[in-house]
């Protein structure tokens, strides 16, 4: 090991950490705040909601985003809802028992420390979003609703029709216009961060580059956080949009910020199936659906029928068979492989064969179509739209998709990097899902992240370092600017035959058949193979038409998948070497008898934290060994 990885975890008991570790923070004072400027990149749920709550302490922040405005941040594309340990149905639930469901929902390979302080803060994060209006389902006496989502045998999913993330962004967006408005916070939209700039080994800004006019720059702060989502799009097609990508926390990377997990990818259970070559990315119907819905596949293989022609005795609903306690709401992984089971059998739906049904036909007849069209409507019309099929009427098809990055930089208890000043939220970093997230944590944790947690812990590392004050014109920040120049002029000058996107879709496909919904050595030693060599290609032959001082979106993706081809490799290499199977990552040579996923705990029970050892060289490994006080390690069971 090369790295120190000390999580910083404060002692004492669980539920008493959080509040102990406030109360020993250093603070900044009201006045020291303004003469601070912290650099927010990303402007989602993370991004937007420190970015607010920063500049509404005081401080002096500067936010970036590459979308036109943040309201279009990837945020609001999360749809079932956001879950928190109200016990508004008095159903059982506690701050405990939401601890409890994160730990075991992702396979025991989180910190127990993070993961406490979540289900703890949830209950804050309700309050604070309806107090800026966050329309909330509500009950007929005005309480706010819940729902179920998977992993959990309790109702705390609370939402707002099938569009939770979309108005929880614009309650974070509300609250960072606010600041715009004020001075708070100055809004960088179109613009894309492409380097990190150290200064004696600290974060102290950024490179960036203005999409609209190509113009490079660069930006000093006395602390940076990184909150620009996951990497999903690695794998090409995924449900997230195709401007995600993985270049900030990539090119952080590169500067000696270790990524920790990186295999631990989430397969979403309910996606629509792919329907042909001309997709360039896959449609989410939110978890939320598998309330009311039924997931079913004929019995017999090879069976064409309309849906509504097979009778009950001939359908398989296989979630409930296999998994009898949490039926159709099994955790995503879960549910994810038993589809992948069945469609391998020959049962799956379909013109490809890769699809189940998602079927209201009994929730329909038991609670009417309105109920359902109140509940889901909106998801519905987005069915409807895409395949020309009414699912009040005919099942919906589905099929498991890339959807969410369990694994990101590796972050301390405070949410900071290896790198000094750098700080990461929301999806972006690895810390609170272990090896597959439940449904309806993202958006608790990356409002967690970005209301309660960063806000105080940078705070407490300002006033503990006391960092000196560096502007733009420090040599450090020309020599990132030469080296993002020098990029651009490389991938400007190639001038081959080949398209970005062709090349991102070999990749995906590399990944989606070696390192997706199961993996195996050979499998992987074999993608650990093409992978290099596809990138090879990509720098001798691909075609980045334009010019670097414009609006050229071909560079702009350029960029994005020259990152994406480093990034599978090191995702190859870390799943490979981890030779368990866990949540997400499903080792073929690592299961249960009944099929089910396999730990390693006397081997494995650590996070994989990869350090860059330069270019043509090996990553270094770093572990950091997770222990359990108030869990007992035991076999995953929903049965």
């Amino acid at each position: 090991m090369t790295m120190s990885l000390d999580a910083r975890i404060p002692a004492g008991p669980l539920a008493e950490k959080w509040n102990r570790h406030r109360f020993e923070m250093k603070l900044v004072n009201p006045a020291n705040k303004r003469k601070n400027t912290i650099i927010v990149v990303g402007s989602g749920l993370a991004g937007g909601a420190a970015a607010a709550t920063m500049a509404e302490l005081g401080y002096d922040v500067k936010c970036f985003c590459f979308q036109d405005s943040p309201r279009r941040a990837h945020s609001i594309a999360a749809q079932g809802g956001i879950n928190a340990a109200k016990n508004y149905q008095n159903d059982g639930d506690s701050v405990y028992r939401l601890f409890y469901d994160t730990i075991k929902g992702g396979d025991f390979r989180a910190r127990e420390g993070n993961v406490y302080r979540l289900a703890e803060l949830s209950v804050n994060i309700i309050d604070q979003c309806v107090a800026q209006g966050v329309p909330f389902a509500r009950e007929y006496g005005g309480l706010l609703a819940n729902r179920s989502f998977g992993g959990a045998q309790v109702s705390r999913t609370f939402y707002a029709r099938g569009q939770t993330g979309q108005q929880l962004l614009l309650g974070a967006y509300q609250a960072l216009e606010r600041q715009i408005a004020l001075g708070g916070v100055k809004m960088f939209p179109r613009t894309e961060m492409l380097d990190l700039v150290l200064v004696d080994g600290v974060a102290r800004g950024i490179v960036t580059r203005n999409l609209v006019t190509g113009a490079v720059e660069s930006h000093a702060a006395e602390a940076v956080v990184l909150a620009t989502g996951g990497y999903g799009n690695v794998f090409y097609l995924s449900t997230n949009a195709q401007g995600c990508n993985a270049t900030a926390i990539w090119r952080a990377y590169k500067r000696g910020a270790a990524f920790a997990n990186p295999c631990f990818t989430q397969i979403h259970p309910t996606c629509i199936p792919v329907s042909g070559e001309h997709q360039s990315k896959l449609t989410l119907m939110s978890e939320s659906l598998r309330n009311d819905g039924r997931v079913w596949v004929p019995k017999s293989p090879g069976d064409k029928r309309d849906p509504r022609q097979i009778p009950e005795g001939e359908r398989d609903y296989f979630l409930e068979r296999k998994y009898p306690s949490f039926g159709n709401l099994a955790p995503r992984d879960i549910a994810s492989r038993a589809a992948k089971e069945v469609c391998d059998e020959g049962r799956g739906v379909g013109g490809s064969g890769l699809g189940v049904y998602l079927d209201f036909a009994d929730a329909i007849k038991r609670l009417g179509t309105d109920v359902i069209r109140e509940r889901y409507g909106n998801l519905f019309d987005i069915y409807q739209r895409i395949t020309d099929e009414n699912p009040y009427e005919v099942p919906m098809r589905i099929y498991p998709a890339v959807h969410y990055t369990m694994g990101g930089l590796w972050v301390d208890y405070d949410l900071m990097s290896t790198v000094p000043g750098l700080h990461v939220t929301g999806e972006a970093n690895f810390s609170d899902h272990g090896a597959n997230r439940l449904g309806a944590s993202a958006l608790m944790q990356g409002l967690a992240d970005g209301y309660f947690i960063i806000p105080n812990t940078i705070g407490n590392y300002l006033a503990r370092h006391k960092p000196a004050k560096v502007d733009n014109s420090h040599p450090s920040f020309r020599d990132a600017e030469n080296a993002v120049a020098e990029r651009t002029k490389k991938l400007l000058a190639i001038k081959g035959k080949r398209t970005v996107g062709s090349i991102h879709r070999e990749l995906g496909k590399i990944m989606w058949d070696y390192c997706g919904m199961s993996r195996n050595e050979s499998g992987l030693k074999h993608a650990l193979q093409r992978i290099p060599e596809l990138r090879s290609e990509f720098w001798r032959d691909v075609n980045v038409p334009g010019g670097g001082v414009e609006l050229n979106q071909s560079l702009e993706r350029a960029g994005r998948v020259a990152d994406f081809l480093e990034l599978g490799e090191l995702m190859c290499i870390d799943a490979l070497q981890r030779t368990e199977s866990c949540g997400g990552h499903f080792r073929e040579e690592s299961q249960t008898p009944d099929g089910e996923a396999l730990r390693d705990d006397a081997n494995f029970s650590y996070v994989a934290a990869w350090e860059y050892a330069g270019e043509g060289s090996s990553p270094i490994l770093n572990k950091e060994p997770l222990v359990f006080e108030n869990v007992k390690l035991s076999q995953r069971s929903y049965k």
